[in-house]
C-alpha cells in the first residue's frame, strides 16, 4: 500500500506530464469503446433496416440483389411480377399482410416507389418502430406524393410543393413526367434508412405516368393521356417490382417460403430479411473490422506514449530513486514503484475514457438517432468490452516493466545496499 501512495505521490510532483499522458490514453480508450459501440450498434441497426417483415418476394435472381432494390433502393429488379401473382399472395391464408413495391422512376436522383397505404400502417424499421408523418398526411390522391425526410431536406421541399417526376433512376434524366406534376402531401418524421431517400407514390400513380408510354417511350399526338384524363381511367397495376409480406405465424415462415420459391405461376424467389441483411453484412466485413485495427493501434500508440514518458524521466529521476534506495528502499522496490506508476495512469486514462465515451454519447444520442438511425445506449460496458479494457491495462502493466527493469538494473548499478 505505501508503494502505491508513493507511486500517487510521484505522479502528483510530475502531474503535468501525467495528465497529458492520461489525456493521451483517456482519447484512445474513447476512440476504442466507440468504435465498438458504434460497431455493435450498427451492426444492430443495419439488421433492423426494416423489422416486422416476414419475407420478400421479388423475381428470381439472388437474396442479396432482391433485397438491395426492394429496402435499399440500389440497383434494379431482374423482372416485375405480375398483379395476379401477388393478389394470390396476399390471399394466401398464412399471410397476414402484404405491401407491393414498385420501382422504375425517380426524381432528382432519389428513388420514386409505389404502394398503397399498408405501407405505412405495416412497415416497420429500427426495433420494430412505425412509420411516422412529420408533416401533413399520406397520399390520398392520384398525384400527390409523401416524401422522405432526407429528400425533403436536400431539396428544401414542403407541404403543397409540386414536382416532377422523371423515367428511370439516372440522376439526370432527359425524359421527364412534367405533363403528371405531383404534389407533396406528406414529409415522413427522419428514419435512418433507405426510406428517408424515398419519394412515395401511389401505385395507381404510377400507372397514371406510364398510361400513355409505349415500349418505353411517351406516345405522340393522339396518344398522348393528361393528367384529368387518367384520373377517369382504371388504373389497376399489371406488374409490380416486389413485394413484402408479414405472416400470421413465424411457425409457418418457411412453409410460405417454399412455396413461393416453387410457384408455378411465374419463377419467384422469397428470402428472410434477416439472413439476407447478414449476408449483405457479411461482404463489407473487411471495412468493420479494417475500423477496429486502426483503433487498436490509437490505444498502442498511447500507450506507447505513456511508456515514452516514463523512460524519459528515469534519467531525471535518478537522484529520487537514489534517495530511496539510501532511505532502505530494495532495487525491487524501484521496480515496482515504476510499473503502478504505469497502472495508474493506465487506470486513470481507462476511467476518463469511460467518462469521456457516456459524455459523448449522451450528447449525441439524439441527434445519431435522428439524423443516421443508429441508436447508441447508455449502457454499461459489455463483457466484451471490459475484455479490452483488462486487455489495455494488462498492456500497461507489460509496458511498464521496460522501465522497471531499467530502473532494478540503475540501482544495482549504484551500488547501494541500505536496508529496511
Amino acid at each position: 500500500m505505501y508503494l502505491l501512495r508513493l507511486a500517487l505521490a510521484s505522479l502528483n510532483n510530475r502531474r503535468f506530464t501525467a495528465l497529458l499522458t492520461v489525456f493521451a490514453i483517456a482519447l484512445s480508450v474513447c476512440l476504442l469503446l466507440a468504435v465498438e459501440r458504434v460497431r455493435t450498434e450498427a451492426r444492430a441497426s443495419f439488421a433492423s433496416t426494416i423489422s416486422g417483415t416476414d419475407l420478400i418476394v421479388g423475381a428470381r435472381s439472388g437474396s442479396v440483389n432482391l433485397l438491395l432494390y426492394s429496402v435499399f433502393r440500389i440497383g434494379n429488379a431482374t423482372n416485375n411480377i405480375r398483379w395476379d401473382s401477388f393478389e394470390h399472395l396476399a390471399q394466401h391464408p398464412q399471410v397476414k399482410w402484404a405491401i407491393p413495391i414498385s420501382l422504375g422512376d425517380s426524381h432528382r436522383g432519389y428513388r420514386v416507389m409505389g404502394t398503397n397505404t399498408d405501407y405505412f400502417e405495416h412497415y416497420r424499421y429500427g426495433r420494430g418502430q412505425p412509420l411516422q408523418l412529420a408533416e401533413g398526411k399520406a397520399f390520398g390522391d392520384l398525384f400527390e406524393v409523401v416524401l422522405g425526410a432526407e429528400v425533403a431536406d436536400a431539396l428544401h421541399y414542403k407541404l403543397g410543393d409540386k414536382i416532377v417526376l422523371a423515367h428511370g433512376v439516372a440522376t439526370v434524366s432527359l425524359q421527364q413526367h412534367d405533363d403528371k406534376p405531383f404534389v407533396v402531401s406528406g414529409i415522413l418524421a427522419r428514419t435512418g434508412t433507405p426510406v428517408d431517400r424515398t419519394l412515395h407514390i401511389s401505385l395507381e400513380g404510377m400507372e397514371a405516368l406510364h398510361v400513355d408510354w409505349q415500349n418505353g417511350v411517351p406516345a405522340r399526338g393522339a396518344g398522348k393521356v393528361s393528367a384529368e384524363q387518367a384520373r377517369e381511367m382504371h388504373l389497376q397495376p399489371k406488374a409490380i417490382t416486389a413485394m413484402l409480406l408479414g405472416l400470421k405465424s413465424k411457425i409457418a415462415t418457411f412453409a410460405v417460403q417454399r412455396e413461393v420459391n416453387e410457384y408455378r405461376g411465374e419463377p419467384l424467389l422469397a428470402v428472410l430479411p434477416g439472413v439476407a441483411l447478414q449476408e449483405l453484412w457479411s461482404l463489407m466485413g473487411t471495412a468493420e473490422k479494417a475500423l477496429f485495427v486502426v483503433s487498436l493501434f490509437v490505444v498502442l500508440t498511447g500507450l506507447i506514449g505513456m511508456l515514452t514518458a516514463i523512460l524519459t524521466s528515469l534519467n531525471e529521476r535518478r537522484r529520487e530513486m537514489a534517495i530511496l534506495r539510501s532511505v532502505g528502499a530494495r532495487p525491487w522496490h524501484v521496480a515496482s514503484l515504476l510499473i503502478l506508476e504505469a497502472f495508474a495512469l493506465a487506470l486513470f486514462g481507462a476511467l476518463l475514457g469511460l467518462l469521456l465515451l457516456y459524455l459523448g454519447i449522451a450528447l449525441s444520442q439524439g441527434y445519431v438517432q435522428a439524423n443516421y438511425g443508429l441508436y447508441l445506449p447508455l449502457a454499461l460496458p459489455s463483457g466484451y468490452e471490459w475484455t479490452l479494457l483488462g486487455g489495455i491495462l494488462g498492456a500497461a502493466l507489460l509496458m511498464g516493466s521496460v522501465p522497471a527493469w531499467r530502473a532494478y538494473r540503475q540501482s544495482l548499478s549504484d551500488g547501494l545496499s541500505i536496508r529496511l
